[in-house]
């Protein structure tokens, strides 16, 4: 007898601890409530500030501070940055309460002042603890479905018409979120989030602390086909992906799954938005990748890397540590120095762009004339 699809899926079989199957044979929506934890405060006086993050206060330490904002648009009940020297000018004109900025600026700033070596990294926790982060309700909606061989930690959560697949493993605290889609042997771990519609197809792993934004895809196929007798026939893909600890991943990225071996990323990798990762290829830890970038199958990214918008990288190929590649470039060979790389036309003027092109074009004529041109020396015998 051939059994109904939905029929292969229990909906009260989540499996870790008794006390989770007893629970799970109460009506589903019972386990989907409000996490109790401790809201954080709404506003910080600046001293509370300046000891959260670890940097010198420099004026009013009771001064109250609601929120962040830029150094243009800045009340006097906010607080700013300035990291970068081409936005110098703004400060001397800011209504923040405060700025956060380097020692060096400290004598400029018309407010309160907090300094540290790095403003940006320290304007990021600053607003950190301002961040709105939504309500989090422990347990499984009642229209989520999961296999019956499913582990699922008893503090994680399982949001609306989620389904998750054959011996797939959840962890602790982990959210999953609206409509996502969890795939056979895919493994999630401690506190990793996925904030909605996410698709692990087959195969996965993720670390722990790894957030996952809306719509990406990661585990589908990589593009492997073979020609023969005219006709393409297809390579199945048999490896997984691997995504190490406090990796972050942007809406609409895919990363394919390996040919044979795992597609990984090793720790703390950070992908915008819309990236295409091809099949086997490997991400050092600390790298960041900006969005529309293309890595074909197989390439090599090492450790510390910065890789502008829409750069494609070829297959096949190797980059070492600690290389930047600039936005649009197209890196066709193996990188082996740290440094910088760029490639491409800057942008110029339509009809300036146009004269040049068609210049382009005649290089290769231009420099064989050159070549066959007799030099002075050759037509003077007097020389």
């Amino acid at each position: 007898m051939t059994i109904p699809h939905h029929e292969t899926f229990s909906r009260h079989a989540v499996s870790l601890t008794p006390a989770l199957r007893e629970r799970g044979t109460r009506k589903r929506s019972a386990l989907f409530r409000v996490k109790p934890r401790a809201v954080s405060p709404r506003q910080w006086s600046l001293r509370q500030i300046a000891d959260a993050v670890g940097v010198e206060l420099q004026g009013d330490g009771e001064r109250v501070i609601r929120g962040v904002a830029t150094l243009a648009n800045a009340g006097p009940d906010q607080i700013a940055f300035l990291a970068n020297a081409r936005y110098r000018r703004m400060l001397a004109s800011t209504a923040a309460a405060a700025v956060v900025l380097h020692a060096q600026h400290a004598a400029e700033c018309p407010a309160n002042a907090l300094l540290c070596d790095n403003p940006y990294a320290a304007f990021a926790r600053i607003a950190a603890l301002f961040e709105r982060v939504p309500e989090t309700n422990i347990g499984i909606h009642d229209s989520a479905i999961i296999t019956s061989d499913a582990q699922i930690a008893t503090s994680a959560s399982i949001g609306p018409l989620c389904c998750i697949g054959a011996r797939c493993v959840i962890g602790e605290r982990a959210i999953i979120g609206p409509g996502c889609v969890i795939g056979e042997d895919c493994v999630i771990g401690d506190d990793s989030v996925l904030v909605a519609r996410v698709t692990l197809v087959q195969c996965v792993q993720l670390g722990q602390r790894v957030r996952i934004h809306p719509g990406a895809v990661i585990g589908a196929d990589g593009f492997g086909i073979a020609m023969e007798d005219e006709h393409w026939l297809k390579v199945p893909q048999l490896g997984g992906v691997v995504i190490g600890d406090d990796c972050e991943i942007g809406a609409n990225t895919t990363i394919d799954r390996g040919a044979l071996d795992d597609t990984i990323l090793e720790a703390d990798v950070r992908l915008d938005n819309q990236i295409q990762i091809g099949h086997n290829v490997r991400i050092g830890a600390h790298t960041a990748i900006a969005g529309c970038v293309a890595i074909a199958g197989s390439a090599r990214i090492g450790r510390h890397c910065l890789i502008g918008g829409a750069a494609g990288i070829v297959g096949h190929i190797e980059i070492a540590d600690r290389v930047t590649i600039a936005a649009m470039s197209l890196v066709t060979h193996s990188l082996h120095q740290a440094g910088e790389y760029a490639s491409g036309t800057p942008l110029q003027p339509s009809a300036q762009w146009r004269r040049n092109a068609v210049r382009f074009k005649q290089l290769d004529n231009v420099l064989r004339e050159c070549q066959r041109k007799p030099t002075d020396q050759e037509t003077d015998p007097d020389k």
